[in-house]
């Protein structure tokens, strides 16, 4: 019999159906209709029926088969929605395994890899797909690297933690980009001239229109495919479409764009992995280096994690030898000065609330182009207090803190945005407020005062600015927010240091360090970046640029407090009896211990779990277990209504980066401390 005769005769289709309830994470077995055996192929929407209440179900046809695991009389495949094979074997594989890893369902990984289906986007990519082939590609040197091992490295599926240099560069049509951003893209170039596709995962939109910029400098247009939940639904799927066929290519997005369909894959690379853009906010929470990992490990491709500073996750992998460290040729020391020490002894200075000696640098920047101001926060004053004692002023609707949004604006609350017309104080029933702390429209005021005749730009989450030019002006910019500078920025002033420092967060000195690392990338080579109001291993670290030394530092602190990475962890949430029974069915695994359960404002118990990294998968089948047992004993409201249950649904959520950190909304416990500083 010809392979295709044998496939056409397999009757037993396996479908995974999509829905959120965990009872149904797996495949259920269906008889294919004689009408349907040719169009019912692996990978394929179908639409089959449920037993209860006559229900149509949307699923992905998984595989078929001759012969099902259930006994009975099968039900048959409703119908087959599209052609299309848009779940590919790599990627269910994938998805099935961090589901599995997270406690979670292969369904809601499925969800974030499949856009929804547009159909006029899909029947044209149908009628185009027998075009031209696709143009050659040459590889680039990767600059400052050594590119015979970045070669080697991707043809034998290497892993490594690349140092990035930090400066800006220009490419073609007289855009400037990151160092980074060229270091990728021609590491992406190898791949490609390898027959293989390269999946280059960033934090977020600025990213990308870097990233994007310098891959169009060294790849044909047509080799670069843009891939990003914020895209509009039709440019989505056309993207994803793009990625089925056989054609090599660069895939560029964000945190999901790890679940991009691509059989024959060279490259993994992210950057930034330690920004918390790369946590997924949906169920299971994957982080995007956790599915990194699997999929670099299922499809033997290189995976690079690309960065100015270095995760402590990262540097857990590279002390146990899963990651090999890719430096520069030769070394880059960006000239970073400390200034916690140092008073502002000049008026001006004090003005702008800066040491003496970073108001001349950069008043004499200023002469020749840019400066970057770095701060904590957007708006114009981040909290207010009651002007007789003190107190901070809270909303009368939700209690959350009043703050200001610019000079002139009427106080509103942070939390749920009602305008604080007819305040008065709980405390002294006081009615005048005042400023507390500094955000960028403060900030922008005082930097105007001290440097008059100067333009100012602010640029902030409501406020994005991608890139400015040459001329001289002060660029008030948030963390994460700083726009890249024709040539570089001039000078760097990194202010609120202090403040920073102060969240309440395990992570919190890797991310000081990772925010003010990449703002000090972003200076012209020999400019000066100021530190203002930190010292100690944070400003070391800084400014002698040995960040892996304080990465491995923190590890150590972690391992010897059981704190993650150093351990996994998993939050358990739900009612009381659930979450104790959750905790008694990995009672007897080894090296588990349990912190809580702690009360939460919303109703239920939080428990924390930590446990060693062998035992993940007993602890997360044990979990996934009591999630199902769970889900499946919920009880309907009286009088029969198909309502919402009455006891709380228990969640688990694996590899939380906030398990240890202060909530206020939610009143959880205390478990952070402050970081080396």
């Amino acid at each position: 019999m010809a392979a295709s005769e044998a496939f056409l005769s397999r009757t037993v289709a396996r479908v995974l159906i999509d829905s959120p309830l965990p009872q149904l994470d797996r495949l259920f077995d269906y008889r294919i209709p004689a009408v349907l055996a040719e169009a019912a192929v692996p990978g394929v929407r179908v639409r089959v029926p449920l037993r209860s209440a006559g229900r149509v179900a949307d699923g992905l046809l998984i595989e078929v088969a001759d012969t099902g695991d259930f006994a009975g009389t099968l039900s048959d495949l409703e119908s087959v929605v599209s052609p299309v094979q848009v779940l590919t074997p790599e990627v269910w594989a994938l998805a099935r395994r961090v589901a599995d890893r997270a406690a979670g369902s292969a369904s809601d990984v499925v969800r974030l890899a499949v856009p929804k289906r547009q159909v006029r986007v899909e029947k044209a990519w149908l009628a185009e797909v027998a075009g031209a082939g696709a143009e050659p590609v040459h590889t680039v040197d990767v600059p400052d690297f050594d590119s015979t091992r970045v070669e080697a490295a991707i043809a034998s599926g290497t892993r490594l933690v690349v140092d990035a240099v930090p400066q800006v560069v220009e490419v073609p049509g007289g855009r400037w980009v990151g160092h980074w951003a060229t270091e990728m893209a021609a590491a992406a170039t190898h791949a490609l001239a390898r027959g293989g596709s390269a999946i280059l995962a960033v934090p977020d939109y600025r990213d990308q229109e870097q990233l994007v910029a310098a891959l169009e400098a060294v790849l044909p247009p047509e080799r670069v495919v843009h891939l990003d939940a914020r895209q509009s639904n039709p440019d989505r799927y056309r993207a994803f479409l793009a990625c089925l066929g056989d054609t090599p290519l660069a895939i560029v997005g964000n945190r999901s764009v790890v679940y991009a369909p691509a059989e024959r894959l060279s490259l993994i690379a992210i950057w930034d992995d330690g920004d918390p853009l790369h946590v997924e906010p949906l169920s299971p929470y994957v982080h995007t280096r956790d599915a990194a990992l699997v999929r670099q490990e299922a499809q033997g491709c290189a995976l690079f994690f690309i960065g100015h500073s270095r995760s402590t996750d990262v540097e857990r992998l590279v002390e146990i030898g899963w990651l090999e460290v890719l430096s520069p040729a030769r070394a880059y020391l960006p000239k970073v000065i400390p200034t916690a020490q140092q008073p502002a002894q000049d008026r001006l200075a004090a003005q702008a609330r800066i040491p003496s000696s970073a108001w001349r640098e950069a008043r004499a920047a200023l002469e020749h182009g840019p400066v970057l101001v770095q701060v904590a926060r957007p708006g114009y004053a981040p909290r207010l207090a009651c002007a007789s004692c003190g107190q901070s002023a809270r909303c009368r609707r939700c209690e959350g803190p009043l703050g200001l949004r610019s000079a002139r604006s009427t106080p509103a609350c942070g939390w749920c945005g009602a305008l604080a017309t007819e305040w008065s104080c709980s405390n002294c029933e006081g009615t005048r407020l005042r400023l507390v702390g500094y955000s960028a429209g403060r900030t922008a005021e005082d930097l105007g005062r001290a440097f008059p005749g100067v333009r100012i730009i602010i640029a902030d989450g409501e406020r994005p600015i991608l890139t400015v030019g040459a001329e001289p002006a002060l660029v008030i910019a948030t963390r994460g927010a700083e726009p890249v500078a024709a040539g570089g920025y001039r000078a760097v002033l990194l202010l609120d240091g202090e403040r920073m420092v102060a969240r309440e967060s395990l992570r919190v000195g890797e991310d000081c360090l990772r925010w003010w690392c990449n703002a000090v990338a972003l200076a012209a080579p020999g400019a000066t970046s100021l530190l203002v109001g930190v010292g100690g291993a944070l400003a070391s670290a800084l400014a002698t640029w040995r960040r892996a030394d304080y990465a491995h530092a923190e590890l150590e602190d972690r391992r010897r407090l059981r704190f993650p990475p150093a351990v996994r962890v998993a939050t358990v949430t739900g009612s009381v009896e659930a979450v104790e029974r959750a905790v008694v069915s990995i009672a007897q695994i080894d090296r588990v211990d349990v912190l809580g359960p702690v009360e939460l404002a919303a109703g239920g118990v939080r428990a924390i779990v930590r446990f060693d990294y062998g035992e993940g998968a007993a602890v997360a089948s044990s979990l996934r277990a009591e999630v199902i047992r769970t889900a499946t004993s919920r009880r309907k409201r009286a009088g029969g209504s198909a309502g919402r249950a009455a006891l709380p649904t228990l969640k688990v959520r694996f590899d939380d980066a906030l398990s240890f950190d202060s909530i206020e909304q939610d009143g959880t416990a205390q478990a952070s401390r402050p970081p080396r500083a």
